[in-house]
This record gives C-alpha cells, structure tokens and sequence, in this order.
C-alpha cells in the first residue's frame, strides 16, 4: 500500500491500461442516417399539400408502421411490475426472465447443459451487439486492434458498433450475384488477410439471418457449416444475430438444433442474439438478450454491474409474450410482414426489377442502378431523395450500408399489405419517370 497522501491507481500495475493515443486517431463515427432519411418526405408534403399520400418503406420499426405490442401484453407486464417493485434487479437481468427465456421461449434441451445462467438480458440489440463484441475482444484475442467480421453489405451498425469499442472491421469477400453471402473460402482469405496486415487476428465473426439489409436468408444447416468453418480458422467466437427470426413464413431457428451441432467445447464459441425489437414490433421497449456460455455472460454481467442494467419493464414484456406463446403474441407483426413479402416478390419479378429476398425478415434490396444512371446520379442518396421529395416514398439508399450496396436501396414491407402495394407503385412510378428520362 503507498502512503494516505500519495495518490495510487485503482488496480495493480501490471494490469494498467497502457498508453496508446488511438482514441485520438480514430475515424470519426458517423451518426446514422436511417432516423432521418423519412425527413424528405416532409418535402413532398409541402409541395403536395399536407394530406398528400406518402410511403415510408425506409421502416426497420414494425412498432412504427405495424401495430406493435398488443396493448394487453403491455398490461399484463404493467401487472408484473407492480408487483416487482422497482428496485435494482441483477446485471444480468432477473432470475423469472432467465428461466422463462430458457423454458418458455427457446425450450432448450437439459441435456445440451446450458441452462439460464446462460441467458442474460440487454437493452435491446445494439446493447446486446456491443456487450458481445466487448467479450469476444477481452476473452478471444484478448487485444484491441484486431476485427469482427461482418459480411460486404451489412446492417450501418455493424460497421460501427465493433469499431466503438476497440475492434476494427473487416468486410468479408462476397460477390454480388449471390447476395454477398458468407463462404468458407471467404472466411479463410479474411483471416489471411488479417495475418497479411500487421499481424491483425480475428476476434469474432457476425452470421445474421434474415439479413438487414438485403433480406436474404440462409438456411439453419448453412448457418451452422459457416459457424463451423469459422471455428476451424480459429476464430474465437460465432455471433448468430437472430433478431428477425421470428418473421418468416417458415418456421423460426431453433437454438436446440443449433447447439447441439456443435461439441460441448465447440459450444462455449457460440453466442446466440434475439429480442423484441423486430419481431414484436417492440423498438421502443429495448428487450433482448444474448444466449452464451457461463464464461461469456458472467464477463458482461460484471461489466453490466458498473455500466447498463437491463430494466425490468422489458424483461416484463417479454415474458408476457413468451407466457402466451411468441408466435401468437408476435402474429400482428408476422402475418401482415409475409402477406405483404408476397406481394413485394411479385410485383418485383413483374416489373422486371433484379432485387434479394429471402423467406423472413421484412426487407427487399432492388438494384437501381441503370436508374441512376439515366438520371446520372452518382449514389443512391440521391435517388433516395429524389423518390422521397418528389414521389413521396421514403427507401433506405444501400449506400448507407457499404460501397458495394451503393446501386441498391432497402425496401420495407414492414407495412401493412394495402400500404406495402401502394408504395411499390409509388416507387415504381418514380423510376419509370427516371428511366423515360
């Protein structure tokens, strides 16, 4: 111990933070443009009047455009946390949600030994997102500087969110006829080329499906033959981003299925992410959590302790819906997403429009790009503005995701059938208008 009056550091010397000026250095993160791009259509309306007609298929928010939580869902978690209290839970959430995550929503199998201290909950995905990256910096490679996979075109977040926390990012190879999806031999070269600069290893790999933005899915089987040859590069940690799951016209992915593709050693690698955000049209709730091994979530919950603690209300909601049954309590969000799917594939492919789907999520990436060279735009931001000023439909530029979505925009069918129909219309018209030009 020094001396009452000689300052002293909070932790041993040998594990100080040692001195490197890469805060300072960093790129600036930029805000995302997704909360703000439904502002152009504010000048339609000026220009149309204020009763005009507008399309938002920019919507990654089914609370926003789809009904959204049941109101007597919110009642009955209402009803749990009245008789809760509002004390301080555990980091981890509380032990009711544990168990109803495990027995209720997922009805993981005893015998694959993961039970609920392997569940812990977050406040929502991106909180989820960020406390995974955290642990697959400090207990896989175990430095700051080396990078978390994501695929060509991901989700705006995921190229910022690993960068935030000391991780770069690093866009696996991916060739655009087949929706820039993962490959074996493309998750060997990225490790490769991470040894090639400066020695950089891999902390992490995120598989997600149904993807944001292109809205293409893979199949449970491929999902686990990517997990596997990850595994096998060496790559401490598979992040399965689940959180569209839910919404599909086939059956959601099972967590019994997937675990149990993997050794009980394998397992301990594998971090499964769900929540309430998309698939209970729940944005606003902030629920989700992470399915990892003991390891994983004891090093978040001891990080959770001194940062974000779940709340609560969120644990409250989802365990009235997983009480009820997810399926059911999720249908006002489900069934009028692949109702409306339906009617996005067919009138793509009767237009002529080249585009990705898959079987889930709500999302449909349409390349524009003979569009935007006729009206010699030089990125989709502008093609983005001009449907939305001028024809009053609000779609997300695939710009904002990476330079090889540029010539691509995100469609949400996140909508109601009627008013998925009529925003395909609008959008059609404003490219045809582009095209005649």
């Amino acid at each position: 111990m020094t001396a009452f009056d000689t300052p002293r550091f909070a932790v041993p010397d040998q594990t100080l933070v040692p001195v490197d000026a890469y805060p300072g250095a960093m790129y600036e993160i930029p805000p995302s443009r997704m909360f703000l791009i439904k502002h152009s259509l504010k000048k339609y309306r000026d220009k149309m009047g204020p009763g005009a007609t507008i399309f938002d298929a920019s919507q990654g928010d089914g609370g926003a455009s789809l009904p959204g939580v049941p109101a007597d869902l919110l009642d009955r978690a209402h009803e749990m946390v009245r008789a809760h209290g509002t004390g301080y839970d555990f980091p981890y959430g509380c032990n009711e949600f544990r168990a109803s995550v495990i027995e209720q929503y997922w009805q993981l199998d005893p015998a694959l030994g993961w039970g609920p201290a392997n569940v812990i909950a977050t406040v929502g995905g991106r909180d989820a997102l960020e406390k995974a990256y955290t642990a697959m910096i400090a207990l896989g490679t175990g430095r700051i500087g080396d990078a978390v996979i994501v695929s060509r075109v991901p989700w705006i977040s995921y190229n910022w969110g690993p960068y935030a926390v000391g991780a770069n990012v690093l866009l696996a190879p991916g060739d655009e006829a087949f929706a820039w999806r993962y490959t074996e031999d493309g998750i060997a070269e990225s490790v490769a080329f991470c040894k090639r600069n400066g020695g950089r290893q891999i902390a992490g790999i995120v598989i997600t499906s149904p993807d944001n933005p292109t809205g293409h899915t893979l199949s449970l089987e491929r999902q686990i033959a990517l997990g596997h040859a990850a595994l096998e590069q060496g790559i401490p940690f598979v992040l399965y981003d689940w959180i569209y799951h839910y919404i599909t016209e086939g059956e959601p992915a099972s967590a019994n299925a997937l675990l149990g593709a993997f050794s009980p050693d394998e397992r301990e690698r594998i971090i499964i992410l769900d929540g309430l955000t998309k698939s209970l049209g729940a944005s606003n709730v902030r629920g989700g959590h992470l399915l990892a091994s003991k390891q994983v979530i004891d090093f978040i919950s001891g990080r959770a302790s001194h940062g974000v603690i779940p709340s609560f209300h969120a644990q409250a909601v989802a365990m009235a819906a997983y009480e009820r049954g997810f399926r059911e309590a999720a249908a006002p969000i489900i069934e009028p997403t692949n109702a409306s799917r339906k009617l996005v594939r067919q009138f793509l492919t009767d237009c002529g429009y080249r585009f990705i789907m898959g079987d889930g999520g709500y999302y449909a990436f349409v390349n524009v790009g003979d569009r935007m060279d006729a009206a010699g735009m030089d990125d989709s931001f502008a093609l983005g503005e001009y449907l939305a000023a001028e024809h009053g439909v609000a779609v997300v530029p695939g710009a904002a995701f990476s330079a090889e979505g540029n010539r691509w925009i995100r469609f949400s069918y996140a909508l109601p059938p009627d008013v998925t129909q009529g925003a395909l219309r609008r959008f059609h018209a404003g490219l045809s208008a582009l095209k005649q030009a």
